[in-house]
């Protein structure tokens, strides 16, 4: 340990829901998430959270869709995903199980964040599918488990279909996720 890592400070839950504005905690460190997102940013992730309510509606599948909630992951992890399917159904105040699905959307800010440190978190957590999308570039990746367990990334050209909180099959495209 270097030794300014070991004078700063160690956050936990309880301090974090004392702050105010947009913060994140990473294994006790306060990483702030602004500036807030930008135009592109919110329509994409709007577009994502109707994609994937109305494709569990049709699965007939009990799962819920919810949009910049907590995750509290342990005393000193909190992270809000941009949008995620949750299978519980909707938490009172916090999520603080494992999402089916979490999504990121792309930002100047965030992307670092979301392609490296968040996708390792979740993959660490079990989550089933991982969604990133890129509005500038208009991509679309996931990240899911294969037979054995293991996360496997794909770029999606048209259309991917996966399956969520036992049996529920998911299709998005590019093509819904980037219309006009």
């Amino acid at each position: 340990m270097t030794a300014a890592k070991k004078y700063l400070p160690h956050y936990t839950v309880s301090d974090y829901q004392q702050w105010e504005g947009d913060w994140e905690l990473w294994q006790g460190i306060a990483v702030s998430m602004s500036p807030g997102p930008f135009g592109r940013h919110q329509a994409a992730a709007k577009r994502l959270l109707i994609l994937l309510d109305n494709e569990l509606r049709r699965s007939n599948c009990q799962a819920e869709v919810i949009h910049e909630m907590d995750w509290i992951v342990s005393d000193d992890t909190v992270v809000r995903p941009d949008v995620v399917v949750l299978c519980d159904g909707v938490p009172d105040r916090y999520i603080e199980t494992t999402p089916a699905v979490v999504a990121e959307v792309l930002s100047d800010s965030t992307r670092g964040r979301d392609t490296t440190y968040k996708r390792d978190l979740y993959d660490e957590l079990g989550v089933e599918v991982y969604v990133l999308i890129d509005p500038d570039v208009q991509t679309l990746e996931i990240y899911r488990r294969d037979t054995s367990g293991n996360w496997q990334g794909e770029s999606v050209t048209d259309s991917v279909m996966f399956s969520v909180c036992s049996g529920c099959e998911l299709r998005l495209t590019r093509t819904a996720l980037f219309a006009p």
